[in-house]
């Protein structure tokens, strides 16, 4: 079955696109959650005319997450955590810990987007990359301290 998809679907292809999906796939999951419609010749009309308000809205999203990566840049958040022996932490540092931490920083970001190579397991300060839209990715440092000493390692982490 041939499906306009109505948004970007992961692994399948960016939204205005015409791709072509197994007939449950298209019925039981993307037409239902609204991320595709069928192809069929009205439908394709109107994706031709819809297409220009669909490259507005895409650059408008650039543009907004263009921007929100300059402000990510310039961000610093601070965790405090009890830490042991030679800065090992009790635990580890989670996405959602550090999701929470940009919410209270005023950047509405979802946990999930978060791109987290390693659990952060030592004090110290890390480099951590958000996913905001398609290619653009944001990077802010993060300051792991002990909550007794509340003081920010000089020296970034060892990974």
């Amino acid at each position: 079955m041939n499906v306009i998809l109505a948004k970007d679907v992961e692994k399948l292809g960016k939204a205005g696109e015409v791709v072509k999906v197994k007939d449950g796939y298209a019925r039981n999951y993307l037409i239902p959650q609204g991320f595709a419609l069928v192809a069929n010749e009205k439908s394709v009309k109107q994706l031709e005319f819809n297409k220009r308000m669909i490259d507005k809205k895409i650059n408008a999203e650039l543009a907004k997450a263009n921007d929100l990566a300059s402000k990510l840049a310039a961000c610093e958040i601070k965790i405090s955590k009890k830490v042991g022996d030679e800065g090992k932490l009790f635990g580890s540092v989670t996405s959602r810990e550090i999701g929470d931490a940009l919410k209270e920083k005023g950047f509405e970001i979802d946990h999930r987007d978060l791109v987290l190579d390693t659990n952060i397991k030592k004090s110290g300060v890390y480099e951590v990359e958000v996913k905001l839209f398609r290619e653009v990715r944001g990077v802010f440092k993060l300051f792991v301290v002990s909550e007794d000493s509340e003081e920010v390692p000089a020296q970034p982490a060892a990974e």
